[in-house]
């Protein structure tokens, strides 16, 4: 989970849809933009390429019961399919931290650690940090159902990959400083952009005294 920079106007469909009795939420410009908007990154696990993306409430509408919910711009985000399906519980009904009004590196820990992803807020008392790192963990690690077990060892080991793949860059890099390549590599993979972009960054800030020429790529 990054910090995610919302584009405005809202896509016009969104005012048109809420008059309707069954308006949708989820019109062409909608997912154009939030994908877009979101780099085609679900904001809860951070994996990208999604095959099946969905249009996630931040807070819920409850069946169209809140409808300024419901077609509230700031309130849609796009998610997996895994993560939305994980999120839609009571415990996450109050809202977890807002990526596209607050900064997720600022308030929550993105780690893993062998084989164990570890998520925690900084602060014990910031709510929407505390219920967004729960969400996070939850994600990679539910095992109640067989096809959730599956899902969830997915994103462990793409998120495992993607973690090996920074590693030998970096190890690269303590050979090579000044290769251009290798810096090229290393600004790809600590973008924002990037897949699972809050576990790298974060790795890379907490050994910044190996490597402080990349603290740039992390600002």
């Amino acid at each position: 989970m990054v910090q995610i920079e919302r584009s405005f106007p809202a896509p016009k469909s969104l005012a048109e849809e809420m008059e309707k009795a069954n308006g949708s939420y989820s019109k062409p410009d909608v997912i154009e933009r939030l994908k877009k908007d979101f780099h085609g990154k679900c904001y809860i696990c951070g994996m990208k390429g999604l095959q099946d993306p969905q249009v996630e409430h931040l807070l819920p509408h409850k069946n169209g019961r809140y409808k300024d919910r419901k077609f509230d711009w700031e309130n849609l985000f796009w998610s997996c399919g895994h993560c939305n399906n994980v999120k839609n519980q009571e415990a996450y009904d109050t809202g977890i931290l807002d990526c596209c009004k607050r900064n997720p590196e600022e308030a929550i820990i993105f780690e893993l650690r062998g084989q164990n992803v570890l998520v925690k807020e900084v602060d014990s008392g910031d709510r929407e940090a505390v219920l967004a790192a729960q969400l996070v963990t939850e994600v990679f690690n539910i095992r109640n159902t067989g096809m959730r077990v599956y899902k969830s060892d997915m994103r462990f080991k793409m998120l495992q990959r993607e973690m090996n793949v920074l590693y030998k860059k970096l190890e690269a890099y303590k050979k090579e400083p000044d290769s251009k390549i290798l810096n090229r590599t290393l600004k790809a993979l600590l973008r924002k952009e990037s897949a699972f972009a809050g576990f790298k960054r974060y790795y890379v800030r907490m050994h910044l005294k190996e490597y402080p020429q990349l603290a740039e790529y992390i600002a």
